[in-house]
């Protein structure tokens, strides 16, 4: 099977210096010469940016996704934060399995490093993957409660707040959401939390609803 990236899409170069890292972590190392699974709960599942021989639906439990990372770059900016999202303890999240293979490795880990921790804000971390083929081993990105970008459970209004606000480098933070529910919708999950939050925000905001 050939290498798979989104269609017309190319790999994100990520630029942009960390900023203020909380605290030093342990680089996931793969399995030398084994292919290996990333979990993508977030823009991951619509860019994920790297080579992939394979993509299965996967839940994990234990966590949940949370808008709960105050956005300083990719959808804000620290004078105007976005908001954007993390796993969170508790719960289950539905998203996607990539399997990445042992060629890609160095590479992939590498490039996404350099993505997603930018300010450090979340923790990489080895979790088990339930699909439907069986259960798998993935890297993925947890939140880190501890990181100043950490945001807790903010009440509803300033959710919708953030969001309206938020504009990066990646663009804006409504942008996010949008693309989030829409890939979710498009897999056949609802993710209800997602679903009620974009409610909200389309009250204050034209969105088209699809």
């Amino acid at each position: 099977m050939s290498l798979a990236l989104p269609s017309g899409a190319q790999p994100i170069k990520c630029s942009v210096t960390s900023q203020r890292p909380s605290r030093q972590t342990t680089r996931l190392q793969s399995p030398p010469g084994e292919d290996f699974w990333v979990f993508g709960y977030g823009s991951l599942m619509w860019h994920p940016g790297f080579p992939h021989l394979e993509v299965r639906p996967g839940r994990l439990h234990g966590y949940h996704r949370h808008f709960c990372v105050y956005s300083h770059v990719y959808r804000g900016t620290r004078n105007r934060p976005g908001l954007v999202l993390g796993l969170d303890r508790g719960g289950s999240c539905a998203g996607l399995a990539y399997r990445v293979p042992a060629a890609e490795a160095v590479e992939t880990m590498d490039y996404l490093y350099e993505r997603e921790m930018i300010t450090a804000v979340y923790l990489p971390k080895w979790v088990r993957i339930g699909t439907g083929e069986g259960p798998v081993r993935a890297a993925t990105f947890i939140v880190d409660t501890d990181h100043e970008q950490y945001a807790g459970r903010l009440p509803p209004e300033r959710i919708v707040e953030l969001i309206l606000q938020g504009t990066g480098s990646s663009g804006p933070c409504l942008d996010y959401l949008e693309n989030t529910v829409r890939h979710l919708r498009a897999l056949g999950l609802r993710d209800q939390p997602l679903e009620r939050l974009r409610r909200l925000v389309a009250a204050r905001s034209p969105v088209t609803d699809t």
